[in-house]
């Protein structure tokens, strides 16, 4: 965002402060937060904190949001930001994150690292946009309202990093979404939960499922809310597939990225009972792989097990290219292993 600027707090903030920081987004990610957020609350947080500034539109002066640091071990600090609801979808967050950093770091600080929570998408591509570089997963490293703990992700600029935005393996659907006309390809969010959580505890489903299937809602809840984590760190993109004229949920398909050394990428999908035999799976399949022809991948692999005809035939309407078997690859129940059909689908030379 253009005209925007940071500045010290001022008395006359503490209104702006207290209605952003009572809503539900904020006090969701910042859980250490009063709630409810009074005027009192902000005017104490200008007293004590020496290192946040007000993000400000630079013409009205109008409060944005808020970001600021602490000094942790010589030469390193921990940054943190948060945008009222009146200014999101905007860039505010970015370019505030963009003008502290170029500050910290030309005033002689080396590295500068943020934590985001795996569910948090927005402020994770901040960091992304702002050319901050994913490290990993800290466990537990962070409280939660009720007084536990969470797992957040780390994010770190050094001195002498490019400008942003980093680079991301798995770019967001161009729009947010993929549909030929037919079908709609969406994100997994936790609003898909109920729907995730009925279809993989099917016996058809969970019993060829590769990875298992957890037969606790809350964790597949938890799951679906922290698919967006690994889609922007690169590692799989995690979608529903609905009907494009209605929005029915028609069941999920997902892109894991776990060769990107050799550009290969893989497939894996299922679909709710009302929806097969229709051709949505194969629909599914084909979009999902232009997509990763699109930003990248050169081969894409999918498999099956050899009774699963009706993946088989799946695969081959999306492409695919049956290419022999793999003995013993897929896990089986009690401890077996059962072998797999591998196909696989190569990008074509013209893109």
């Amino acid at each position: 965002m253009s005209g925007l600027s940071l500045r010290p707090w001022r008395e006359d903030d503490a209104d702006a402060v207290a209605e952003a920081c009572n809503d539900p987004l904020i006090q969701r990610y910042l859980p250490m937060l009063p709630s409810p957020y009074t005027r009192d609350d902000a005017l104490a947080f200008f007293e004590r904190d020496d290192h946040s500034r007000a993000v400000v539109d630079a013409a009205t002066d109008r409060v944005l949001g808020s970001i600021g640091y602490t000094p942790r071990k010589e030469g390193t600090a921990e940054t943190g930001y948060w945008v009222a609801p009146w200014a999101r979808r905007r860039r505010v967050a970015t370019t505030a994150l963009e003008l502290l950093s170029a500050e910290l770091l030309g005033d002689g600080m080396h590295r500068l690292y943020l934590t985001t929570a795996l569910s948090n998408g927005a402020s994770q591509r901040v960091a992304v946009a702002a050319g901050f570089t994913r490290e990993g997963v800290a466990r537990a490293a962070a409280r939660t309202r009720d007084g536990g703990w969470h797992d957040v992700v780390v994010w770190s600029r050094i001195a002498g990093d490019p400008a942003g935005p980093s680079r991301r393996l798995l770019p967001d659907f161009p729009g947010g979404e993929l549909t030929d006309g037919t079908i709609v390809l969406r994100p997994l969010t936790a609003e898909d939960s109920d729907d995730t959580y009925n279809m993989r505890i099917l016996p058809e489903v969970s019993g060829r499922s590769v990875v298992g299937t957890p037969m606790d809602p809350e964790l597949v809840r938890r799951q679906c809310a922290e698919s967006v984590s690994k889609w922007i760190a690169g590692q799989r993109a995690e979608c529903t597939i609905r009907r494009a004229d209605d929005n029915t949920y028609l069941g999920e398909i997902a892109l894991y990225y776990a060769e990107p050394v050799i550009q290969e990428a893989m497939i894996g999908y299922s679909l709710s009972p009302a929806a097969r035999g229709q051709g949505y799976a194969s629909l599914a399949a084909a979009l999902l792989t232009d997509w990763a022809f699109s930003i990248g991948v050169v081969r894409m692999i999918a498999g099956t097990a050899p009774d699963n005809i009706a993946s088989q035939r799946v695969l081959e309407r999306a492409g695919y290219t049956r290419e022999g078997i793999q003995p013993g690859k897929l896990p089986g129940p009690d401890g077996t292993r059962i072998d797999n059909v591998a196909f696989a689908k190569l990008r074509p030379a013209a893109i």
